[in-house]
């Protein structure tokens, strides 16, 4: 059995467990509130997504959740949310307890969960490049838009999302693929003698 290496001295998985560990309150309280019953949410996390979508004003969790105006909410984001809930969520905190471990057998569950987020994270910046930048005619015709500001930032908070699960995907691959290799040749020497 190899002795777990701690994960101080892992930079990736590092980076890795502090992604899920942030994660992990952002989804409970703001991106899954779009599936809570309204009856289930207390006001002041009922307010947390309101405060967000005043600053951000983010067109994906603002129709989502019906906060701005007569958008139309994207049934495909909604669906996402879904697999955050059901799937994403869970692999946060399994992810996490396994990287703190130094658990080789959590390569799959995250080459998978890093593999999905990463595809479903590009729609959502495709969204966010192709908003309108608020003008006079935007508002004058009540479309939703963003400033160069909420642009700005609503892009510095979904690029960290898209950009990590990319590199642990690349970084998962690489390392079940030595896995493997290892493996086939642990085999093919048994297989020899």
């Amino acid at each position: 059995m190899r002795t777990a290496i701690p994960i101080t001295s892992r930079p990736l998985d590092l980076v890795y467990f502090v992604f899920f560990l942030v994660h992990i309150p952002a989804t409970l309280l703001i991106d899954l509130q779009a599936l809570y019953p309204p009856w289930l949410i207390p006001y002041f996390i009922r307010a947390l997504p309101r405060l967000y979508i005043q600053m951000s004003n983010d067109p994906l969790i603002g129709s989502v959740l019906g906060m701005l105006g007569d958008s139309k909410p994207f049934v495909w984001f909604k669906t996402f949310l879904a697999v955050e809930a059901l799937f994403q969520f869970p692999v946060f905190i399994l992810g996490a307890r396994g990287l703190w471990r130094d658990s080789r057998s959590i390569y799959v569950l995250l080459l998978v969960y890093a593999a999905s987020t990463t595809t479903t994270t590009l729609p959502c910046l495709s969204v966010l490049l192709a908003t309108p930048t608020t003008s006079a005619q935007t508002i004058a015709n009540k479309i939703v838009s963003v400033t160069t500001f909420q642009r700005s930032l609503l892009l510095s908070s979904y690029i960290p999302f898209f950009v990590i699960p990319l590199i642990m995907t690349i970084d998962m691959a690489s390392r079940l693929s030595k896995l493997v290799t290892t493996g086939i040749d642990a085999a093919d020497e048994k297989k020899a003698s």
